[in-house]
């Protein structure tokens, strides 16, 4: 079966589909490119699509090098027959591959390898074909050399059929079964670990069907067992196990001396080999299923919050809110670039209230500020209600901002980069102060796990997630667009086609030349070659530019048809993007070539109807209830407002303006069934929950959203 026909079969996509998609992939092509300006080649597939053909087409050219492998080391050993070749070439299961070549495959020293090398195996196919017979008796002629007796030489022929038992394809794939809806997880405390494993007390005693379990009690329990608070194990009922080994092997009947050896091999076998061998496969098998949904809903959480509403080029004041150390403030201009930084001294123990709001005021009015960012961390409650107490000689919009990862930034390299002469204090607030005016230009800087939008990061598959992560903030990036003059080299890395080498060439080009003036001077960048070029035109934005095509998602590729549509109107290109009654005349099946369709003219008029346009919300002002500062603060029954902070599988939390977030379970997002929190809550949403319970002792809220 062709590669192409399994990747049909597996997404139910149309082979010529995925097979133009894989070309498209190979010949260089990024998915944000294919799925914007391909649809006519690849039928209109999305990001979601593209990046699961990809995904198959990896995996199923990793298993044909696995069986590349496989072949050789048969044929090496000279074992590889025909049709055992042909069964090889034919299987696309993983599992069952392996089950294959286990036979084959070079074994280290193990029991039953020791037991041939003493000449045991004829032994062991004596037994094996349980006749009536005196086992002993047919044992004598084997004791000889290292082998000292007579229960030695039994011994060693059971551990040759325990053997034979775990390599047999079929009892593998019994006992795979019988994990597969039956086995149990559980898990137990170590021993004197209670204490110090407190966190994981749910886990203490805890037992599930394995095919049940959630994907966050998985990792919780691995978490567990990582840390050596638990004790986990996998496996079915035993009895039921080795009742359908012993109907594949066993051959006589209870007083049959052979039979007998054999199904005390069938019970050696199970428990020493197979057992722990499926055991380890299913563990892995929901560890990667559990990893899959952590990732799945970290990188929902992560493209909200890189999709976050952006303030826009306005004049900022950034502060990152403390007590003892001060707050740290930073006047940034409409660019994001520092103007002028300081400390105040508000809270106590200074409480230097009155010359700390002088400042501030100063400020404002000397840096023409617009809006004031205030860090959501230590002391941001008190600093919010001091700075909006202010009298101002303008208004001056306030925001919280989440200053997860600011500090993770503020000592990184890049932080270095951009500001060698200051201090980490400094490097934050300015981070907290740009994430306002565009959350996506600054957070491309931090490592994403760093953010704080993930349950479990640590724990699942760190290269799969950093692929899943590096994907979705390509997405993201390239959904929006990048102003070329503007946009930082950690930024442009994202850009459909560019990468660190170009992103940093665009900045040097920027630096010698001055600002772009149109899209056509790209190609003047070193190494900017046509497929680069290709790849990350459309998603570059030139503000101002001459042709005003180069601000618009429109791809220089296409700019013949829209100067074409503008000839045919008798008009500009220029007057056919702002006048909209003159788009309402054009005939679009006009313009239908070989390599142009609908899908891309609508793109086309959909963009010269808003060229350039955010895709991102417009940001909204948010209040805590005043009178909630603390967990003490919180009674059963209250009504208060809150901002979601992070999605899980099992819920979201709220930040209701204290310092613990409080827990919405699922079951108490709305009055329906639901079994995706994303359906009902997004990250950064405003939303009004009712408190349920207060745990002081655990400092756990419990919150609901239904009406």
């Amino acid at each position: 079966m062709a590669i192409i026909d399994l990747i049909s079969s597996a997404l139910n996509i149309r082979t010529n589909q995925i097979q133009k998609t894989i070309e498209l992939l190979d010949s260089g092509a990024t998915i944000p490119f294919i799925s914007r300006y391909r649809k006519e080649v690849t039928g209109g597939l999305d990001e979601v699509q593209i990046a699961a053909i990809k995904e198959q087409n990896d995996k199923l050219n990793e298993l044909i090098k696995r069986k590349e492998t496989i072949l050789k080391s048969i044929e090496e050993q000279e074992k590889l027959t025909p049709e055992l070749k042909n069964r090889i070439e034919n299987c696309w299961v993983s599992s069952e591959l392996e089950d294959i070549y286990l036979p084959y495959k070079p074994k280290r020293q193990t029991r039953a390898e020791i037991a041939r090398k003493k000449g045991l195996e004829p032994l062991a196919k004596l037994i094996m074909g349980q006749q009536r017979m005196d086992v002993e008796e047919k044992a004598l002629p084997y004791v000889k050399g290292e082998v000292n007796d007579v229960k030695e030489a039994i011994s060693g022929a059971c551990d040759i059929i325990a053997e034979w038992i775990n390599e047999d394809e079929y009892a593998r794939n019994t006992i795979r079964n019988l994990f597969e809806k039956d086995a149990v997880i559980t898990s137990k405390v170590a021993k004197g670990k209670e204490e110090e494993g407190d966190k994981y007390r749910d886990y203490f005693d805890f037992s599930e069907k394995l095919s049940k379990a959630s994907s966050h009690r998985i990792l919780a329990i691995r978490r567990g067992e990582s840390e050596g608070i638990l004790r986990v194990n996998i496996s079915p009922d035993e009895d039921t196990a080795l009742e359908r080994l012993d109907k594949r092997f066993l051959k006589g009947d209870n007083d049959n001396k052979a039979t007998n050896y054999v199904a005390d091999a069938i019970e050696d076998s199970y428990k020493r080999l197979l057992k722990p061998s499926i055991e380890n496969e299913f563990a892995a098998l929901s560890k990667e299923k559990a990893d899959e949904e952590a990732i799945r809903v970290f990188i929902e959480n992560l493209r909200q919050l890189l999709l976050a509403a952006p303030l826009g080029q306005k004049r900022v004041l950034g502060i990152d809110p403390g007590y003892r150390t001060g707050c740290k403030l930073v006047c940034i201009d409409a660019e994001g670039n520092l103007l002028h930084n300081e400390t105040i001294y508000p809270h106590p123990p200074q409480n230097e209230t009155s010359k700390a709001g002088s400042k501030v005021v100063k400020l404002v009015t000397t840096y023409n500020i617009d809006a004031i960012a205030i860090g959501n961390g230590t002391a941001s409650r008190e600093t919010g209600r001091f700075i909006t107490n202010l009298r101002y000689e303008k208004e001056v919009k306030v925001f919280v901002v989440s200053e997860n990862g600011a500090s993770i930034y503020s000592a990184s390299k890049i932080a270095r980069e951009e500001f060698p002469d200051y201090d980490v204090t400094v490097r934050g607030a300015v981070s907290i102060g740009r994430r306002l005016m565009d959350p996506l230009a600054e957070l491309v800087k931090i490592d994403p796990k760093s953010i704080g939008v993930g349950q479990y990061q640590h724990d699942v598959d760190q290269t799969k997630l950093k692929k899943s992560l590096d994907l979705t903030v390509e997405s993201c990036v390239n959904l929006v667009g990048v102003n070329v003059n503007t946009a930082s080299k950690h930024l442009l890395t994202y850009v459909s086609g560019l990468g660190p080498t170009l992103a940093q060439n665009i900045v040097d080009y920027r630096a010698e030349h001055g600002a772009f003036k149109s899209r056509k001077e790209l190609k003047k960048v070193p190494r900017m070659g046509e497929k680069a070029f290709e790849q990350c035109a459309g998603f570059l934005r030139i503000a101002g530019a001459e042709n005003p095509l180069d601000n618009s998602a429109v791809h220089p590729e296409s700019y013949y048809i829209v100067e074409q549509m503008a000839k045919d109107l008798k008009t500009s290109v220029k007057d056919l993007i702002e006048n909209k009654e003159l788009k309402k005349s054009l005939e679009l099946k006009k313009y239908i070539t070989d390599t142009v369709g609908l899908p891309t003219l609508n793109d086309i008029i959909d963009e010269l109807d808003k060229p350039g346009r955010d895709p991102r919300k417009s940001i909204k002002m948010f209040e805590f209830d005043p009178t909630i500062r603390t967990i003490e603060d919180l009674r059963e029954g209250m009504i208060l407002p809150g901002i979601v902070t992070n999605i899980t599988n099992f819920g979201c939390f709220v930040d209701v303006g204290i310092k613990e977030n409080g827990l919405v379970h699922i079951s108490e997002l709305t009055d329906r069934f639901v079994s995706d929190p994303t359906e009902i809550v997004s990250l950064h949403q405003h939303v009004e929950v009712k408190v349920l319970s207060v745990d002081l002792g655990r400092k756990r809220v419990q919150l609901s959203m239904k009406k």
